[in-house]
């Protein structure tokens, strides 16, 4: 059986995932370290080989969305050391089959774009806005095989992190995910956690409001990344959740590219 190596090297995560012709296997999250090694990473993913009872010489390619440029060179060298197999970075080494309509194409995130083609393949409505809740939050625009451009707004992990980091007084604190009513907060942690989540949710919803009106088409909304599933009772014009919509998308163009039938050097 032949296996490919899915990763999405973001910002605060590394997910990795493998994946045949039949299955996508259970994901791994690995927190971004720029400090690691090549050596100190393979040996990382080799364990999740040996979690899923998978053999290295077995995997034909690392497939790779990565918005770490320091991570790139490891995670090459890793691949040859560890699989002996090539590594394909996305746009770079396998392009991605939408219509970029971005001033300057190139600044777009790998992320950004993989999301965006996934949609546009497991979705059949005209327009769709893809949620991203990641260390940014950001909300990309499809609109046939034309992906538009979209937003990019501070995630919401990231806010918690600088209300607790640059404030005297605030503290450290986790959101309660305590229901979908607004309660008014009678301790400092619950007015930051009431605050912080529903007008994050306040923000979701009205950026999309005004992007629907911006596309003027039937517009569906998919949100995606660790949070998605939590905001959704908040968040009703969110009407698909795919927490791993980027791995799927590496998945579909691993599969368009025919990498799961023959061990390519080249593409």
């Amino acid at each position: 059986m032949s296996w490919i190596l899915l990763l999405d090297a973001g910002n605060t995560n590394i997910k990795i995932c493998l994946a045949n012709e039949r299955e996508m296997r259970p994901v791994l999250k690995l927190p971004t370290d720029i400090k690691e090694t090549s050596d100190s990473l393979g040996l990382k993913i080799y364990d999740y080989f040996r979690l899923e009872n998978i053999f290295p010489q077995d995997v034909k390619a690392w497939v790779i969305s990565s918005v770490v440029p320091l991570l790139d060179g490891i995670l090459g060298r890793a691949a040859g050391r560890f699989c002996g197999c090539p590594c394909y970075f996305v746009p770079k080494d396998i392009d991605v089959p939408v219509n970029n309509k971005y001033r300057r194409p190139a600044e777009v995130g790998s992320d950004r774009l993989v999301t965006a083609f996934a949609a546009r393949r497991l979705y059949k409505s005209q327009g769709i806005i893809v949620i991203d809740f990641g260390t940014a939050t950001t909300f990309d625009c499809i609109v046939d095989n034309n992906y538009l451009g979209g937003l990019i707004c501070p995630g919401l992990n990231s806010s918690i992190r600088a209300l607790s980091t640059q404030t005297a007084k605030l503290p450290q604190f986790c959101l309660e995910y305590a229901g979908d009513d607004l309660e008014i907060g009678i301790s400092t942690v619950q007015s930051l956690s009431q605050g912080t989540l529903f007008g994050f949710a306040d923000m979701v919803e009205g950026l999309v409001k005004r992007l629907k009106e911006k596309l003027a088409c039937p517009t569906l909304v998919a949100a995606t990344g660790g949070i998605a599933e939590k905001l959704s009772p908040l968040c009703p014009s969110m009407e698909e959740i795919e927490p791993n919509l980027l791995l799927t998308g590496l998945e579909i163009l691993s599969r368009e590219n025919n990498l799961f039938q023959t061990k390519l050097t080249t593409l």
